[in-house]
């Protein structure tokens, strides 16, 4: 069932980009943003239409994925990531206009189970996951070598000094969102996900959060990309940093660390 599970999450983000692109209109900016960002974005990008009547196209994915795709060429006008060091990798090849770019949010990472679950444990040094997960248990995360998400909660595991005793028990996915789903339905006893995913989704609840020292600093930089010709891309970034869409993101739990413009 698990197994099933991860092909069919893998084949749906697999089929975003292209699904996105269908339904994209002409004149639409196209916003690729980290799948944490879902929530939030679609929020704000509704505001945005409602104020100003122009319509933005949203294509969620892991930050990892999206940065990929817009170095393949991809026809994206705005990159959204969960992570500073994937901005960096398209800024330092020329694809982002780097003048453009604020980081404008931050995030923590959480330990969830099912809603239904009474699992509990201290998030501290040498904590006993393993035996919380049991011989079947599995773990969800974002994959561990390429999404923040997981680069993170794998950094905050390795620095309380469990990573060792679970990681033949994680389960990863192409994004936060995917990990989350496992949690939800039950596939997957507890997971590590973002706080602003575990806010979003009321079939589950939060175990513990891991300290802030624990892992790198949670970021979110955005930037118009270097190939984006369409005039209304920089009338939604200055939008996404403006204080009219601040309520979006602290509605889901995210801290604002740019001011507004």
């Amino acid at each position: 069932m698990l197994l099933r599970s991860i092909a069919r999450f893998a084949a749906i983000a697999a089929l975003l980009p292209i699904l996105g692109a269908t339904t994209a209109r002409a004149a639409d900016p196209v916003v690729f943003a980290a799948a944490s960002l879902k929530n939030a974005l679609d929020d704000a990008a509704a505001l945005y239409e409602e104020r100003t009547g122009k319509a933005v196209t949203l294509n969620y994915a892991g930050s990892s994925t999206l940065a990929k795709q817009i170095e393949q060429a991809a026809p994206a006008d705005i990159f959204f990531s969960a992570s500073i060091d994937w901005m960096d990798y398209l800024e330092e090849r020329g694809m982002t206009d780097k003048d453009s770019r604020v980081t404008l949010l931050g995030n923590a990472i959480v330990l969830v189970a099912p809603k239904e679950s009474d699992a509990a444990i201290e998030i501290a040094p040498n904590m006993p996951l393993a035996d919380l997960l049991g011989n079947h248990g599995h773990l969800a995360m974002a994959n561990v070598d390429s999404v923040p998400a997981g680069l993170y909660g794998k950094a905050a595991l390795e620095h309380l000094g469990a990573w060792e005793t679970i990681a033949d028990k994680v389960v990863q996915a192409d994004n936060v969102r995917a990990a989350l789903a496992f949690v939800a339905s039950g596939e997957a006893p507890l997971g590590i996900v973002y706080a602003t995913d575990a806010a979003a989704e009321p079939a589950v609840r939060i175990v513990g959060a891991f300290p802030a020292d624990s892992h790198p600093p949670i970021l979110y930089p955005v930037a118009l990309t270097a190939s984006s010709r369409n005039p209304d891309a920089a009338s939604f970034l200055n939008f996404l940093k403006s204080d009219a869409a601040r309520p979006a993101f602290e509605k889901q739990g995210f801290v604002l660390v740019a001011p507004g413009t």
